[in-house]
């Protein structure tokens, strides 16, 4: 059964953090608010997460403060978000630990894509040696689609997000209430056949450029799953 990315949001501005939050949670995520340093520290060392968004100017123990007692302890991804976007402040924030950083004002587009990305790269570090990782089949972040022997998929973006998505839980069964929120970025009801139309274009797509060897498959009752075959 799939469980919901956990993240940790910290941020002292109560509108952001509440829009913030009603988003993520609209998009599938398990979100844990604080309001201060002190209080993400806390829940940072009372819980597990698999991503935190953190606010840099934050009463008491500021962002940075946070972030360097945070990576004493674990390797847990961090965004930084902040309205000082000079450089020598995005370098001291990679320099105490951060895997990215998010000028202040943002949309939630780019915060939705930098978010998908960075839990896209933890999931392939963290993939157990056993798993495959489909060496035939390359996936291009930058154009956002998928090369098989040298042959693009020509994916729209919606389809990329979904492949990527099954491949980074390669093998798992995912359901549809999920592939909703972190695809198409809506509520899934059960007469809406947008996802099932996004997977059939995918494997005719792969089908198109020679890709055997990865396959979606459905899951009765559940939602879908990507399989790997023996003989790529």
């Amino acid at each position: 059964m799939h469980t919901s990315p956990r993240l940790l949001l910290v941020e002292d501005d109560f509108r952001l953090r509440h829009d913030l939050e009603r988003h993520l949670l609209q998009r599938g995520f398990a979100v844990t608010s604080c309001i201060d340093g002190i209080q993400g520290l806390s829940a940072l060392q009372s819980q597990c997460f698999d991503l935190v968004l953190l606010d840099i100017m934050l009463p008491g123990m500021d962002g940075l403060a946070l972030l360097e007692a945070l990576r004493l302890q674990q390797n847990v991804p961090v965004m930084l978000m902040s309205a000082l976007g000079n450089e020598q402040d995005r370098i001291t924030g990679f320099t105490r630990g951060a895997d990215d950083y998010l000028p202040k004002p943002f949309s939630l587009a780019e915060l939705d894509a930098r978010t998908d990305a960075l839990l896209r790269r933890m999931a392939m570090f963290q993939r157990p040696p056993g798993l495959p990782h489909h060496p035939r089949l390359s996936f291009d972040e930058e154009a956002l689609d998928v090369v098989h022997n040298g042959q693009s998929a020509g994916l729209t973006h919606s389809e990329f997000r979904l492949l990527s998505i099954l491949h980074e839980h390669d093998g798992e069964a995912l359901s549809k209430a999920f592939l909703y929120q972190q695809v198409l970025h809506r509520i899934y009801t059960r007469l809406d056949r947008g996802l099932d139309v996004h997977v059939c274009n995918v494997r005719r797509k792969l089908a198109a450029i020679g890709v055997r060897h990865v396959q979606i498959q459905a899951v009765r009752g559940q939602g879908y799953i990507l399989v790997s075959m023996d003989n790529p």
